[in-house]
């Protein structure tokens, strides 16, 4: 009985790859930030290798939370399924945006021990911004990470597109909006539950 439980689940997980190779980008994006963490420890964040760790991280980080827009896939299972879908989709979406929250804390540390607490919220709050609007850019334009080495050009006309004429496309804006307001209250919520923690150890 367990063999075929897990090979019923290494077979859903072979139709369902997405889900494996998104939470391993997540996992990249969390090991990147760990290694800024630690890099920042004894390097200037103006050095250019912590600045390019940092523009490395931002590329990768919307993929984190971009697997909450891989639900759209639970029904295609069948609603006979759809119990056990929704338990196997939110298992690795929960996974992957606790690594984003974590991720997301540790620059957040690194940016209160050397700016105003005011002006490290608002720096958190553009970096929530260009994820949630990064995540549009991947599920309704499907444009990837590496896409911004192999194909700027392209990324550059969508988006010119979008800023140039944003009533023609309120979608973008309204899909980016929704998530930067669930991702700040999700943040929010991590962020101070972090801070009662250090408390309590104090």
């Amino acid at each position: 009985m367990m063999f075929y439980l897990l090979g019923a689940f290494s077979g859903d997980l072979w139709e369902r790859h997405y889900l494996v190779w998104n939470l391993l980008l997540a996992w990249v994006a969390f090991g990147l930030s760990v290694w800024l963490y630690a890099l920042l420890e004894r390097r200037r964040w103006s050095d250019w290798v912590p600045l390019s760790l940092t523009a490395v991280w931002l590329c990768f980080l919307p993929n984190t939370f971009y697997m909450l827009t891989d639900y759209i896939h639970v029904p295609e299972g069948g609603t006979e399924n759809i119990t056990y879908n929704v338990v196997l989709f939110t298992s690795f979406i929960t996974v992957s945006v606790a690594l984003g929250f974590v991720s997301l804390a540790l620059i957040h540390s690194e940016l209160r021990r050397r700016l105003p607490a005011k002006t490290a919220w608002w720096l958190i709050g553009g970096i929530i911004l260009l994820v949630s609007f990064a995540i549009y850019i991947g599920r309704y334009l499907r444009w990837n990470t590496w896409d911004i080495l192999t194909e700027p050009a392209g990324i550059l006309f969508d988006l010119s597109e979008r800023v140039l004429n944003p009533t023609t496309h309120p979608q973008t804006f309204i899909t980016t909006f929704l998530f930067f307001v669930l991702l700040s209250m999700g943040y929010y919520a991590v962020w101070k539950v972090t801070e009662l923690l250090r408390g309590n150890k104090r």
